[in-house]
């Protein structure tokens, strides 16, 4: 007979459950960990997070709490040094693998990364109850993380969460025969229930799993994380001196400080529109500091006729852009799009392609050198390869060689789409940016000292974005130690766009190794790519307003106030440029000074001023 729901043992036990779910909610404020691996290695690392929510996280105990997806074969494997780990083998189908079920909550962010964990009876315990009540109340999203290997040169391996009405892909790596590759990922869960964590690959290879984790976040962790990052990447806390002319502390000294200009570059795309319309103008120069034209400098825009250069458009352009004060990237040079190439540039033979892209280069580099930023060299080489199967598998770091010699002071980036927005793209994996990446830096003599390369990311998003993934891909691409740009922000159109816009913004410019962020969001009178800022009276659409909420946040509003007793004014500052004016307490003195100084996280965080 079974017991009844006032049996004392069941009692018992629902008491002892009540006691461990509150012990795990006051302990479920956990700082995220940003870091990952671009390296392939002989052992994997250990797990983040303790393993997460993941049991047996480093196959310690075998294959307990882990089994065979898609009727695979499983089995235990050991390094020689007695790592041990799970092998998914003699695989017929992509989807066979090693698997975990778990529990979503709604609405909540996972992390995936590669973690260990030994698990006890109270880990077991806490996990059961997960299982009954989800991982709290207030979950929002999930990382996920893992370290792969196959038995045979390379793959791509997808990590995916199955529920009970979807398959999740939560990120993916090229992973290698020979050595450890960290797949580094994350994902938001639409609705609670059971799920089955697995890795799907090609069917001819076997699959090697090790110190697996999911990690989840509630909202409030994962706003606490943006704002801890922000803090540190973006801000500095500077300590001004009041002195009068001998040197002595001026007490009561009056401080204001007023941010002239933000040291983050934050822009958007421009239209050759502008150069005529003063609303666009008067609108863009009032908001942005860095920009791209979206068309007009790009090969077909400047010599649709071989031989009839014209750069009248983005001359123009450019003189609006330096007026304002406003920085210009270079895009493109090339794009490696075989559907962007005009038919008189498709019909060349590969000696005229060769002297054709040779005089290309040489006329938009040489006329725009020292005037941009940045150089996006060759367009969406991920993805594509127009230039590579006319000339070779180098053409790209062929082309980066000699951009570089001519505009070495500017950046010489990459540029492309879905390694950051789609997990799901094969061709956009973090890990195959970073090849590529090495590959053209590698080429240069000394492989690469001293040449400026950069990471650029378009930022192309659906409807919902997966932010725990561009996190995690952020992670994993800061491992080149190169600065990151988003350069073509947009956001589908849906209900919650402007919500979404803000998620993703708020995520790329918390992320310390993100350097500037530009929005896809040229207008034109018959309207824009994906996203307009604005109707076309230049008033704010919901998504304008977005913007110039975030414009405003990431500013230093005004400081006013007073010296203390030592002289000293202490304020925490956006990195930036500012003007500061300092005034004697004592009227008769009538003493005031205005000084400006930049703030950023190399500068000084003392400034002694003479009044």
């Amino acid at each position: 007979m079974g017991r009844s729901p006032s049996s004392p043992v069941l009692s018992l036990v629902w008491a002892a459950a009540a006691l461990l779910l509150n012990a795990a909610l006051v302990v479920q404020s956990v700082p995220y960990d940003y870091s990952s691996s671009s390296e392939c290695l002989a052992e994997p690392l250990e797990a983040h997070y303790g393993g997460g929510v993941i049991v047996n996280s480093d196959f310690s105990a075998g294959l307990q709490d882990w089994s065979a997806f898609g009727y695979g074969s499983v089995a235990e494997g050991a390094t020689p040094t007695g790592n041990k780990y799970a092998v998914a083998a003699n695989r017929t189908r992509p989807y066979q693998s090693v698997s975990q079920k778990v529990y979503l909550q709604n609405d909540t962010h996972y992390t995936l990364s590669g973690l260990n964990l030994i698990a006890t009876a109270a880990t077991h315990a806490s996990l059961q109850l997960q299982s009954l009540w989800g991982l709290s109340l207030t979950r929002a999203g999930l990382v996920v993380a893992a370290w792969l290997q196959v038995s045979d040169r390379s793959a791509d391996v997808i990590a995916v969460v199955k529920t009970a009405d979807d398959f999740i892909h939560a990120g993916g790596v090229d992973a290698k025969s020979g050595c450890w590759s960290i797949l580094k990922g994350g994902l938001t869960a639409a609705a609670s229930g059971p799920a089955e964590l697995y890795f799907e690959s090609n069917s001819t290879v076997d699959v090697w799993v090790d110190n697996v984790s999911l990690q989840p976040f509630s909202k409030e962790e994962w706003s606490s994380h943006r704002h801890a990052a922000v803090k540190k990447a973006r801000k500095r806390t500077v300590r001004l001196r009041a002195r009068d002319a001998a040197g002595n502390p001026v007490p009561g000294a009056r401080v204001h400080v007023r941010q002239v200009r933000s040291a983050f570059p934050l822009g958007s795309a421009m239209s050759k529109e502008i150069i005529t319309n003063v609303k666009y103008q008067e609108w863009f120069a009032k908001r942005f500091t860095v920009t791209t034209f979206e068309n007009e400098m790009k090969w077909y825009s400047t010599e649709w006729t071989q031989g009839h250069e014209d750069y009248t458009v983005p001359d123009a352009m450019l003189r609006f852009a330096r007026s304002h004060g406003i920085a210009v990237r270079g895009h493109n040079v090339f794009w490696d799009d075989p559907r962007t190439q005009l038919g008189w540039v498709k019909a060349l033979s590969c000696d005229q392609l060769r002297a054709a892209a040779a005089n290309r280069m040489r006329s938009v580099m040489s006329r725009y050198a020292g005037k941009v930023i940045a150089w996006d060299v060759v367009n969406e080489n991920l993805h594509f390869d127009f230039f590579e199967e006319k000339f070779g598998a180098g053409a790209s770091a062929a082309f980066y060689q000699k951009a570089h010699g001519m505009d070495g002071g500017a950046l010489m980036s990459m540029n492309d789409f879905n390694t950051l927005e789609q997990p799901t793209d094969p061709n956009g994996l973090p890990s195959k940016y970073l090849n590529k990446l090495s590959q053209i830096k590698d080429a240069f003599p000394g492989n690469g000292i001293g040449v400026r390369m950069a990471i650029g990311l378009e930022g192309h998003f659906g409807a919902t974005p997966s932010i725990p993934y561009v996190r995690a891909a952020l992670d994993t691409l800061s491992q080149a130690g190169v600065p990151i740009w988003v350069t073509e922000v947009d956001v589908k159109a849906g209900p919650d766009q402007a919500y979404h816009l803000e998620q993703v913004l708020r995520e790329v410019y918390s992320h310390p190794a993100v350097h500037g962020i530009v929005l896809w969001t040229a207008w034109h009178p018959t309207g824009c790519y994906v996203m307009c800022l604005t109707d076309d009276n230049f008033n704010n659409l919901p998504v304008g307003d977005t913007v110039d909420k975030l414009i405003a946040e990431w500013k230093t509003t005004s400081h006013v106030g007073v010296a203390d007793a030592d002289g000293h004014y202490d304020a925490e500052l956006f990195h930036g440029d500012y003007q500061v004016t300092v005034t004697h307490p004592a009227a008769a003195a009538n003493s005031t000074v205005v000084q400006s100084l930049s703030v950023d996280r190399e500068s000084d965080n003392e400034y002694t001023i003479h009044v």
